[in-house]
């Protein structure tokens, strides 16, 4: 936990009350957690973050406790956790109404799960199957359901379609090639070095580029015989998005769920127009959407790239490690 903002030395590891769960709630031991970059934004200064915060948004565990209303039968129950709260906002604040509470997400606007227990909604609940690792489920998650969005639901990826994912080491990056191979994309990607271009070939990604190596935006137009490609999908933001616009086909659809290496993307607008592109913002997902790709995790059909489990006493260096861009896949932690 942190009680002020600042870099990965405010992460210490400290003995706190057991949290009870209040009405529609249920108490999770937590078998494992995992690090997304949100944690890191969280602990630099995100607004509406509680604090002293806890962070970690994916929770797996075993429910050891539950509020008013939840049935008992929960305790003793494998779980992992749904970490978007009041999803459903989106739709409805679309449609001009109101009154439902905003969209947030567990770790940064609630405690989280990098704790030996977290409390978390009864309806975020989603059983785990008795051969599914715990770490196997943190490491899916938000990544997951982020890729699973951003791609099938914003993207509207079909069948044959080519698909660009940049940052692709990442763990949403590293979701995003295994969903679109399993779409049956043609996938295209984009990374650093010669180690992690070979770690994101073996996910299976039919053509990886190397950024540090060269102009990779004109190799892919001359991959692609000079027609780009369909969906690209980004959270590199203004670093690559002048780039992602040019390798977009006719058509295309840039979506984009980050901006890591900045908010200001500068883009020549008539590309926009000549080619009748379509810009789109994703972030997490519905409960459905959640529901339906960790189907295909519990199935097997999707395998999280865990790049390495670390005790609670970890968590700190995990900041360390994936604030310095050195991680292909997940940071688990394992209370």
């Amino acid at each position: 936990m942190f009680h002020e903002n600042g870099g990965p030395e405010v992460v210490g590891v400290e003995d706190v009350d057991v949290p009870e769960p209040g009405p529609g709630e249920a108490r999770v031991r937590v078998n494992a957690s995992s690090l997304n970059h949100l944690d890191l934004w969280a602990r630099r200064g995100l607004p509406g973050v509680p604090m002293p915060h806890i962070g970690g948004s994916d929770i797996a565990g075993v429910v050891d406790a539950v509020g008013e209303g939840v049935d008992a039968e929960r305790i003793g129950g494998r779980v992992v956790v749904d970490p978007s709260l009041h999803f459903e906002s989106f739709e409805h604040r679309a449609r001009g109404q109101r009154a439902l509470p905003r969209f947030g997400v567990i770790g940064e606007h609630t405690q989280g799960g990098h704790a030996e227990y977290a409390v978390v909604p009864e309806s975020n609940l989603v059983t785990l199957p008795d051969g599914v690792a715990f770490e196997t489920a943190a490491a899916a998650g938000l990544a997951y359901v982020t890729a699973w969005r951003g791609l099938m639901t914003r993207g509207r990826l079909r069948n044959g379609d080519r698909v660009l994912v940049t940052g692709a080491s990442g763990g949403v990056s590293t979701a995003a090639v295994q969903i679109a191979l399993h779409r049956g994309a043609e996938v295209y990607a984009v990374t650093s070095g010669a180690d992690n271009v070979a770690r994101v070939e073996e996910l299976g990604a039919d053509v990886v580029y190397d950024r540090t190596a060269g102009d990779w935006s004109k190799a892919l137009w001359a991959d692609t015989d000079k027609e780009g490609v369909d969906v690209v999908l980004d959270s590199v933001g203004e670093l690559t998005w002048d780039a992602c616009i040019r390798a977009l086909a006719v058509g295309g659809r840039l979506v984009t769920y980050g901006a890591t290496t900045g908010p200001r993307g500068a883009q020549d607008i008539r590309r926009v127009f000549w080619k009748q592109l379509s810009i789109l913002g994703t972030t997490m997902g519905s409960p459905g959407e959640f529901r339906d790709v960790m189907a295909l995790v519990f199935e097997g059909a999707l395998q999280p790239a865990i790049a390495e489990i670390l005790p609670l006493e970890g968590t700190r260096r995990g900041h360390e490690l994936l604030e310095a861009g050195s991680v292909f896949g997940k940071l688990v932690i394992r209370p």
